[in-house]
Parts: C-alpha cells; structure tokens; sequence
C-alpha cells in the first residue's frame, strides 16, 4: 500500500458520509415498526457518498498533500 492511501480529503468526505447513510439506515431498523422512509434516507445518504468521492477527486480533493 502507498503510504497516503486513503488518506485524503476526498476518501476522509466519502467515508464519512457512507457511515452518516450507514447509521441513519441502522436507526430506522431499530424502530419498532420499522421507518421504511427513514431507512431508504440512510440507503440514499449512502449510495451518494461514491458519486460525491468521484467529484471531490475530480477536482482534486485526492492528492495527500492537503
């Protein structure tokens, strides 16, 4: 592995929105009866943390040297 692997703005924005959507997802599962809006947030919140990773390396959030 590189030595900035991962360790980037871009990665760092990505990652952190995946476990907002992540937990989001796993608040709405513990309620009893289930939130199924709340839940497809979560999924949403999720999916566009890849997007928003590709648009932050695009403009060149990607580099280690930050």
């Amino acid at each position: 592995m590189s030595a900035g692997h991962g360790n980037t703005p871009a990665a760092w924005t990505a990652v952190s929105v995946a476990m907002l959507g992540f937990v989001v997802g796993s608040v709405a599962l513990l309620q009893v009866p289930t939130q199924m809006t709340l839940l497809w947030i979560g999924i949403i919140i999720a999916v566009i943390a890849f997007p928003l990773f590709l648009v932050l390396s695009k403009l060149g959030f990607n580099t280690s040297e930050h």
